[in-house]
């Protein structure tokens, strides 16, 4: 298939430029957002629209700040330490979604703290609307041209324009759209729309995650300048998903195992 050229600058006026990717994050905050108010207005949320809103802003920071940090140190810690001023060029590119996790994680705190919550019924609350911010950061990758997966013979294989071997390869940023993003999405929404343990829901995000992104490693081409750690198979993203099923499983064990609320009444 060819691969859509579609400019990776969106909007130009004069020297202001605002690129795709940028407004990919925009996207998923944006729609996370509404669908959290949405969630809000419900009776019996515990929630209202003010706290969303506050709850938006802090995981924005903590995406962007732990996402850029994440990448510098998990996948470029010597160009940081050639050029430390590079870990503000974000408009350079470069972001880890394990950085942007524990970003979130933290923001998730600070949260829970300030709103008198218990941790759980942030991160529960919250999880659910995360794979829309993966999915359109996913869409962002695929339009600029990155991230590609290996070469393959299948029929929707690309030639991405800033490949160096111009073969066809496999489209994994596509792939990621649809597992890390629509399917976990739904997979989440629906889980969530009842009652349950106090962490199952963010164990199943860290499970279904972390099972979606190794899978999907096994067709990316791992970065060029870590390629593969061992046996020529591990890559860097493995590792740090792995982690997640097995501490996204222990999770839900956990929050069933130990659920303390009360049993339903018998009618």
């Amino acid at each position: 298939m060819d691969f859509p050229r579609i400019d990776p600058v969106a909007i130009a006026i004069g020297p202001l430029q605002i690129h795709w990717y940028g407004l990919m994050y925009l996207v998923g905050f944006v729609g996370g957002w509404l669908l959290l108010r949405y969630r809000a207005d419900r009776p019996g949320s515990g929630w209202n629209r003010d706290q969303v809103s506050d709850l938006v802003f802090y995981v924005a920071l903590g995406v962007i700040l732990g996402g850029r940090v994440g990448y510098v140190l998990f996948y470029n810690f010597g160009k940081f330490l050639d050029d430390p001023l590079w870990l503000f060029e974000i408009w350079t590119g470069g972001m880890s979604f394990h950085g942007g996790a524990l970003g979130v994680l933290l923001a998730f705190w600070l949260l829970a703290r300030k709103f008198g919550k218990r941790y759980f019924s942030v991160a529960d609350y919250a999880v659910p609307v995360v794979p829309i911010g993966l999915g359109a950061g996913r869409l962002g990758n695929f339009i600029n041209g990155e991230l590609w997966g290996h070469p393959a013979n299948v029929p929707w294989a690309m030639i991405f324009p800033g490949d160096p071997m111009g073969v066809p390869r496999h489209p994994s940023q596509l792939y990621e759209f649809l597992l890390e993003g629509v399917v976990l999405f739904l997979v989440l929404w629906f889980y969530s729309a009842r009652p349950r343990p106090a962490g199952a829901v963010t164990g199943l995000f860290g499970l279904g995650y972390g099972l979606a992104r190794t899978f999907v490693e096994f067709f990316r081409e791992p970065d060029a300048h870590i390629g593969y750690l061992t046996g020529g198979w591990l890559t860097m993203g493995m590792l740090l998903s792995i982690p997640m099923i097995v501490l996204g499983a222990a999770m839900m064990f956990w929050a069933y195992r130990y659920d303390d609320r009360p049993a339903p009444a018998r009618k």
